[in-house]
């Protein structure tokens, strides 16, 4: 069985605490698999013109046309040609079905609560609201990512606008993610 088909088998408690990592360069970051609806190769990206840089465009997925965001882009880190362990991970979230496009997949992980910091808050220096927890797992560090906030409210329309009227119906304007002027840095 596909490591994807074995997400989707599993009811909800079981799911607590599981998290599909996956890497940029060197940093690893974990995604609730509650989010997760498969995991596909990367694929011929249409772009659509008027579209923040970071979503690439968009794709057809069995019928259905999926907005596709880079998320090398999304976190501000530079462009690179894609591989052949560039995947993208069909998530639901906002109410829309999105593909984001990361570096490598590496595997699901099961990390206690104990076992999870508190996001990051102003006081350090940054504060990214997409950042639901710190994981720790073996000697490794993990950045555990809320997609009810990855984008923002103007960012969940574009995303919904390049897919077509069927997300906008999903994800209302305005309705899901935080506000333009809910920054993701402070100084």
């Amino acid at each position: 069985m596909r490591m994807a088909d074995e997400l989707f088998t599993e009811n909800e408690d079981s799911q607590h605490g599981r998290y599909l990592t996956f890497t940029l360069d060197d940093d690893v970051f974990g995604i609730s698999i509650r989010f997760i609806r498969e995991i596909i190769g990367i694929q011929n990206i249409t772009k659509v013109p008027e579209t923040p840089d970071f979503i690439k465009g968009i794709i057809n997925l069995r019928g259905k046309i999926i907005s596709i965001i880079d998320v090398r882009l999304k976190f501000g880190k530079e462009e690179i040609p894609y591989t052949e362990r560039t995947c993208v991970i069909v998530v639901e979230m906002n109410g829309m079905i999105v593909g984001l496009i990361v570096d490598k997949v590496d595997d699901v992980l099961t990390i206690p609560d104990e076992d999870i910091a508190s996001a990051p808050d102003g006081r350090l220096g940054f504060e990214v609201m997409y950042i639901e927890g710190i994981g720790s797992v073996d000697d490794q560090v993990l950045l555990l990512l809320d997609l009810d906030k990855f984008l923002r409210s103007d960012e969940v329309d574009a995303a919904g606008r390049a897919a077509g009227s069927e997300a906008l119906e999903a994800a209302p304007s305005g309705a899901d993610g935080p506000k333009e002027s809910d920054a993701a840095v402070t100084p």
